[in-house]
């Protein structure tokens, strides 16, 4: 099976540049922001440009892309502006990524701001009803988080109760990240099967599409969201190793978005491929 490794890469110069990078990196996946990440606007839409990396990426066999909405979304906050902006930025994005049909939109769920989690969960479920439609070519993902202040997507109970309340269920997925899910008190280096089994109680294996490979500076349980190179932090490169190798993992996207830039990155890559090798001969 293939494993698809790949890095957040910047769409500047033009989508089919990036895919290049990629290439050059030796990815055979990649994430990107649709438009700012820290701010509203957009990309222009190129269809040329796009079309160029659709031909690319299937000619060398990529794995599904994971865009990534902007971090300033926020689907559930207390003002009704900030909710109508989030809900306008991902009808935007999801129009781009039309163009790239069969790949996912990963978002941050977003802070209830002293709502509360059900009400903060109910407000982000009532924008995906509203976004998503049975036509649309992208499954939108729910990004595990860390579990700071009023942010929701620490649990797994929470996404679990988005998920629930969206009626397009196969329009809608969660991506895992591993720096993430060990701040939130996920024990994913020392634990990784009872991590899973839990995810899989309760939201299920099945709706896992992607997910986000960093390292953590933090504790297990520290709810902080501090990301580090791989093997320069709490986790360790074992750890992400395995989850890449893992059996129930195997043939999802793996996107790096350690503090690296696209070169550093690159060197990541060759060392978890050649780490997932030494690993897989020693199994064998």
């Amino acid at each position: 099976m293939t494993d698809y490794i790949g890095a957040h890469l910047s769409s500047a110069g033009g989508f089919f540049r990036m895919g290049k990078t990629a290439l050059g990196i030796q990815a055979n996946t990649f994430a990107f922001f649709c438009r700012n990440p820290r701010g509203s606007k957009a990309k222009a839409v190129d269809p040329a440009d796009l079309e160029k990396l659709r031909q690319l990426l299937e000619e060398n066999r990529f794995g599904p892309l994971v865009a990534h909405a902007p971090y300033i979304m926020n689907a559930c906050s207390k003002d009704e502006g900030i909710r109508n902006l989030a809900e306008e930025m991902m009808r935007g994005d999801l129009a781009l990524m039309e163009h790239l049909p069969g790949n996912y939109y990963n978002f941050h769920p977003g802070s209830h701001v002293g709502q509360g989690v059900e009400t903060g969960c109910r407000l982000i479920a009532e924008m995906l009803n509203r976004v998503l439609r049975p036509e649309q070519n992208t499954v939108v993902l729910l990004e595990t988080m860390a579990g700071k202040g009023g942010e929701i997507g620490g649990r797994f109970e929470e996404l679990r109760a988005i998920l629930d309340q969206v009626e397009l269920q196969e329009k809608v997925g969660v991506c895992l990240d591993t720096c993430h899910v060990s701040d939130a008190g996920y024990d994913i280096a020392g634990d990784l099967e009872g991590v899973l089994a839990e995810f899989d109680r309760v939201i299920g294996l099945e709706r896992l599409k992607a997910c986000h490979i960093n390292d953590s500076l933090n504790p297990v349980g520290a709810r902080k969201d501090r990301h580090a190179r791989i093997g320069e932090g709490t986790l360790g490169t074992a750890a992400i190793v395995r989850c890449i190798l893992h059996p129930k993992l195997r043939g999802l996207p793996f996107i790096l978005e350690t503090p690296n830039d696209t070169p550093q990155h690159g060197e990541e890559i060759a060392m978890l491929r050649r780490e997932m090798a030494l690993a897989q001969g020693q199994a064998e």
